[in-house]
């Protein structure tokens, strides 16, 4: 059985765990595990994997500043350790696509859907709404989902400015490790606080939880 995503947290890019875990996303999206696309830079390292619908930051240690332009082959993996993950939940077209298309940042757009259809997060049950120790995602998780479990956001903005040009609203928990950036019409516009409880997620990012 794969391991729970947050558990990756801290791992350096070649650690079993993370091995096991794309291994799994791989069989449930169909499709054969290929490497990613790396993008280095000094203070951080980015492994994109389009098909599944999946990003991981990594961050260097030890005083390792890696170049930019590196292959997955060139880099030192004790060197580095699991910073963020990010989950994308690609938006559908909508009967005008190309104005979905303008209003979605273009390196988004290469994405595939999370191929996980349902899937848990730990969260404190402390700091949640709902005394839960997880919070169920699912493709079409509402924003009114998001804070009927985990209560109002530490931090949040976006969806200010027309629609047409406008960041989708996001919400972060930071005690919990959640920030959720949420697509379509919904998240976006002078109203999109008022429609936002309708929105559905776009990109998850998990993160170390943050306590104050």
């Amino acid at each position: 059985m794969a391991p729970d995503i947050q558990t990756l947290l801290g791992a350096n890019p070649s650690a079993d765990s993370m091995t096991v875990f794309l291994k799994d996303l791989a069989q449930h999206a169909s499709a054969s595990l290929t490497a990613p696309e790396v993008k280095s830079y000094s203070d951080a390292v980015y492994f994109n994997y389009y098909i599944l619908g999946i990003s991981f930051l990594f961050i260097p240690q030890k005083g390792y500043k890696p170049t930019g332009g590196l292959k997955r082959e060139h880099l030192k993996d004790d060197s580095l350790v699991l910073d963020s993950i990010n989950i994308y939940n690609a938006p559908k077209p909508k009967a005008t696509p190309e104005k979905s298309t303008t209003s979605s940042r273009t390196a988004e757009l290469a994405f595939s859907t999370y191929p996980m259809s349902k899937w848990n997060l730990s969260i404190s049950p402390e700091a949640s709404a709902s005394n839960e120790s997880s919070i169920e995602i699912s493709l079409t998780t509402t924003g009114k989902d998001f804070v009927s479990c985990l209560g109002e956001p530490d931090r949040k903005g976006g969806g200010a400015g027309p629609s047409s040009g406008s960041i989708g609203i996001w919400c972060e928990w930071s005690k919990h490790g959640i920030m959720v950036e949420f697509g379509g019409d919904e998240a976006r516009g002078p109203q999109a606080w008022e429609r936002g409880k309708d929105a559905m997620w776009r990109v998850i990012t998990v993160f170390p939880p943050k306590q104050e």
